[in-house]
């Protein structure tokens, strides 16, 4: 099957460049699968860490760090996961990202303390550093065909978006029917998987020349990265005016400033600013960015009040958010092909984070006995359509019309951009959740209910920013992009099967 860039190009046939191809929809469910053992592994742990800590026995204090390892190697690697996968091929990059994270995830499992845990999450973050990347940048050069893309990513995109909550079900299932150690074991099954598609489906990357890895800017942006996600871990526990927490935070703009300046200044940068300064990427990465703040917010504090003030078990706390999947999937894959191509990528993204605003807003109403029908039913509906326009606009546009050569950093740079916004969102409306939990019991007698009464005003609080946060981006967003329909990316050059 030709591809529209090789009608463009005559050339690219005698080169091998591949776009769209027979199984190409083969391979997007082999994508689809790894990225949803990704994007699982963000909440399925959350579910399960009680049950790990009653096992292994460890502090509160240390809970935290299973998850800050994941995040800190996961957020901090991704550009140079990109960059390896554009260097050395996405097919190589992709299975060793599989192979890795199913040890991974196997180690974790096995875990007898939590010092093994712990390394086991760090070293999950660093093989989905290497994997998330590789995925999209497959997902960016396999499919060409506007019409096609349009389909592909709005399915991807889905995935992106739906796996978090569905990551809340199956951490709950498992977790409940079986043992903790099944939210590290599943990832097997997932990797298994892939990883024969990925063998027995990938084409392999060719390339004749190989420019040199970016080494100033891969270390310098790596620990800016580090900084900057451990500070706002550290401020979720420790507070913002606390001395390492402006440490990190300092430290980590500062290295961040430092590695635009060199990639100006070298020959092969790490990241090369016109991935960053087309205006329908970077306006693609600011709509990711801001989405994942607010969601992120909302997966942890809808949890915590379903748990902790309805009184729902994990499972059900996990079907309970079942209505936003569906709407994030309905929305998800219609709206690139039926949306985006009429009223372009600006109006949909804008319209998409306004409904999401919408429906904070609404979840701002809950009281202390709720009905989930009434209250929590209609704002997670319009949230999941409202996120599912947005994210899966946003995924087209931060890769369209991007070399074959950048698509494994512009990729990486979605992933940089949804975990530094979530890093951002779970540490600053921790801080303000519980900063209202305080001013709202104030001088009154702490009983049951002035302490179940404060903790649905934090909650709400939260609901609030979040929705501002939406609404900012929303703004910003239509400010920054373009109108204009996303161009594909090109095919790459690919040995013939």
């Amino acid at each position: 099957m030709t591809t529209t860039l090789e009608k463009d190009l005559p050339t690219a046939a005698h080169t091998g460049r591949r776009g769209s191809h027979a199984m190409r929809w083969w391979v997007l469910a082999v994508l689809g699968v790894a990225q949803l053992m990704v994007v699982l592994d963000a909440t399925v742990v959350n579910i399960a860490l009680p049950e790990a800590q009653l096992d292994l026995g460890f502090s509160n204090a240390d809970r935290q760090w299973v998850i800050t390892g994941y995040a800190l190697a996961f957020g901090s690697l991704l550009l140079l996961g990109g960059r390896l996968s554009d260097l050395f091929g996405r097919r190589t990059t992709f299975i060793a990202g599989l192979v890795g994270f199913a040890v991974a995830s196997a180690v974790g499992g096995a875990a007898a303390n939590f010092e093994v845990l712990v390394a086991s999450r760090v070293a999950q973050g660093v093989f989905g550093a290497l994997l998330a990347p590789a995925a999209l940048s497959l997902l960016t050069v396999t499919f060409t065909e506007p019409g096609e893309r349009a389909k592909a990513f709005g399915i991807f995109g889905a995935i992106a978006g739906a796996g978090g909550a569905l990551g809340l079900l199956l951490g709950g299932a498992l977790t409940e029917w079986a043992s903790w150690r099944w939210v590290m074991y599943v990832n097997l099954v997932f990797a298994a998987v892939a990883l024969v598609g990925a063998v027995l489906l990938l084409a392999k990357h060719v390339t004749n020349e190989r420019p040199k890895l970016d080494i100033p800017g891969t270390i310098v942006v790596t620990a800016a990265l580090f900084g900057i996600v451990y500070g706002f871990s550290h401020a979720e526990s420790d507070g913002w005016t606390n001395g390492v927490t402006l440490a990190f935070l300092i430290g980590g703009t500062a290295l961040l400033a430092l590695f635009f300046v060199i990639e100006q200044r070298v020959a092969h940068p790490l990241l090369p600013l016109r991935v960053v300064l087309d205006r329908t990427r970077g306006g693609s990465y600011l709509t990711v960015f801001a989405t994942a703040i607010g969601m992120f917010a909302m997966f942890l504090f809808l949890t915590y009040y379903m748990q902790q003030q309805l009184g729902y078990t994990p499972i059900i706390t996990g079907v309970a958010f079942l209505p936003m999947v569906a709407g994030m999937i309905l929305s998800s894959t219609t709206t690139p092909s039926l949306l985006v191509p009429r009223v372009g990528p600006k109006v949909t993204v804008v319209t998409g984070m306004l409904i999401a605003s919408l429906g904070m807003v609404l979840l701002t109403q809950i009281g202390v006995d709720t009905a989930y029908a009434t209250h929590i039913l209609p704002s997670l509906v319009l949230m999941g359509l409202g996120l599912g326009m947005a994210m899966s606009t946003a995924f087209i546009g931060a890769t369209s019309n991007v070399h074959h050569t950048d698509a494994g950093v512009a990729s990486a740079m979605v992933n940089t951009s949804q975990q530094v916004g979530g890093s951002i969102g779970t540490a600053l409306l921790s801080t303000l959740a519980a900063t209202a939990f305080t001013d709202s019991v104030g001088s009154q007698q702490p009983s049951p209910g002035v302490l179940a009464q404060a903790a649905v005003d934090s909650y709400t609080t939260t609901f609030w920013w979040a929705a501002g946060i939406f609404l900012v981006g929303a703004v910003l967003t239509g400010i920054v992009m373009p109108n204009t329909v996303p161009q594909p990316a090109e095919g790459e050059p690919v040995l013939a099967h």
